[in-house]
């Protein structure tokens, strides 16, 4: 029993993690329906800003402060010059943004190199808690803890702010909201700003949690980061919350006990919801 509350611990842990980078891949797709697989790349380029930001003020709260102002930044950018001509045309968005994500991979290349870094747990968080004789480091409480902030902070954003009203309504009737004088497209432009602010902020806390960052470790997590809203329903960030902490345990567990099968078994589990509930375990049918 002790051995699998210690697995459980750390695959909710590890889904966390991954609700973290996929949460942001949620609002711009799930609600813009942009395929932005750059989505990586803004993950990667956050955790090597903040890793930055952490190596020269020593503050972690500095360092996801940097690193999320920078994802914001880049995602502002990557709207307004690449992503707004084609709303609609899925093939050139995945044309762009596959170009997108090689040119900034190779740019965190040039500017960090490409060897791999070490990225230490602040002091603070660094450690382990026993329990029933299995050590679990107090980071990976950390994690599931700020995990759980942002599924709140997003849901109230979305549901219980005028900002929240106007880009749902801008997504599902953008013509009758641009009749009401609301500028449509600055209501976008904000959604992706925000979508790369938040995998920019999953950077910055999963390179405590490896250990390190890398240059490839932003596609890594992002096949991911699909797998999850595919799996939870698109668009729903619950759903998000749910498919991350299935892939997170299962991934866990498999790890343990059959380690070959640890990364398959995402892609079967997406497989096996698109079998029996295409639309995801939370999507609605359209």
């Amino acid at each position: 029993m002790s051995l699998i509350l210690n697995l459980l611990l750390n695959g909710i842990a590890l889904g966390m993690l991954i609700f973290l980078i996929a949460v942001g891949l949620s609002l711009i797709f799930g609600l813009m329906g942009v395929l932005n697989f750059a989505h990586g790349a803004i993950f990667i380029w956050g955790a090597y800003l903040g890793w930055t930001v952490y190596g020269a003020t020593g503050s972690f709260i500095l360092a996801l402060l940097g690193g999320t102002l920078g994802g914001i930044v880049l995602g502002w950018l990557m709207e307004r010059l690449f992503i707004r001509p084609f709303y609609g045309n899925h093939v050139a968005q995945i044309l762009l943004t596959l170009g997108l994500m090689i040119v900034l991979t190779e740019g965190v290349k040039i500017v960090w190199g490409p060897n791999i870094l070490g990225f230490d747990k602040p002091e603070l968080l660094q450690g382990v808690v026993t329990i029933m004789e299995h050590a679990f480091p107090i980071y990976r409480f950390f994690t599931i803890g700020v995990g759980l902030l942002v599924l709140l902070g997003v849901h109230l954003l979305l549901t219980r702010t005028k900002y929240g009203l106007i880009i749902r309504a801008g997504v599902q009737n953008p013509e009758m909201v641009q009749a009401l004088g609301i500028d449509v497209k600055k209501a976008f432009t904000m959604v992706f700003a925000l979508g790369a602010g938040l995998a920019a902020f999953g950077g910055v806390m999963a390179g405590p949690s490896f250990g390190s960052v890398f240059p490839e470790l932003g596609m890594q997590n992002q096949l991911a980061a699909f797998i999850v809203i595919v799996i939870g329903g698109i668009g729903n960030f619950a759903g998000a919350a749910v498919g991350s902490l299935l892939i997170g345990v299962l991934q866990t567990f498999m790890a343990f006990y059959v380690p070959d099968a640890a990364v398959a078994v995402n892609v079967a589990l997406m497989a096996l919801v698109l079998i029996l509930k295409p639309e995801g375990i939370f999507g609605v049918r359209r």
